[in-house]
């Protein structure tokens, strides 16, 4: 009797698995429809001086498990290449660009050589309500940039359309507390911000459906 309620448990417990398994839908982030951008401001006595960059991720991949039965189920991991940051900067020179460029993936800010990826796991999904056109929540995780892990929440609005889930959002983080040092030019009288501001719109396909 014990064997037979034992093996009972065990097939529903299968069952459930698979069932919760099955609601889960998992996407491939599209790089090619993916945006995610990195607004650099200054500060300083001579601010006025320098310039506010825009930097723009050439290279973002990922997956995303979504359950639409149960939002609080799905999950998401995305990896930014370091390497494909690109200063865009509107307006400066080509020159401006480069040397923003090669200070940005050099030692003294990401070292890219050093910490090519930029990694993103979620560890949980709250604070879901429904919308119009989908769903605003909260995706909380580990955020891995310049060798430093560290918790951050990134507040979101999903829609699914077709085979495509789209995402959007953005966040402020501290370079500090990822162990970088913001730079500053001119003895301090020109500097960059600690803080930046990530806004992101991530396109994901549903696998199989390509």
């Amino acid at each position: 009797m014990k064997m037979c309620l034992a093996c009972t448990l065990l097939v529903l417990l299968q069952s459930a698995f698979v069932t919760a398994a099955q609601d889960k839908t998992e996407y491939s982030i599209d790089d090619a429809k993916s945006k995610l951008e990195i607004n650099v401001y200054k500060e300083g006595l001579f601010k006025a001086f320098g310039h506010d960059h825009l930097i723009a991720a050439r290279e973002v991949s990922g997956s995303v498990q979504f359950d639409a039965q149960m939002i609080e189920n799905s999950s998401v991991r995305l990896k930014v290449g370091a390497r494909s940051l690109t200063a865009i900067d509107p307006g400066e020179s080509e020159k401006d660009r480069r040397d923003v460029q090669a200070t940005m993936t050099g030692e003294k800010v990401l070292d890219v050589t050093k910490f090519p990826e930029i990694v993103f796991s979620s560890t949980s999904v709250s604070a879901v309500k429904k919308t119009a056109d989908g769903w605003e929540l909260t995706v909380s995780g580990k955020l891995g940039l310049h060798g430093v892990e560290k918790a951050v929440s990134l507040p979101i609005h999903v829609r699914v359309e077709g085979s495509q889930l789209a995402a959007q959002g953005e966040v402020s983080l501290l370079q500090t507390e990822f162990g970088i040092k913001p730079v500053n030019v001119a003895g301090g009288s020109v500097k960059v911000k600690d803080k930046l501001r990530i806004s992101f719109a991530i396109v994901a396909t549903r696998m199989n459906s390509r």
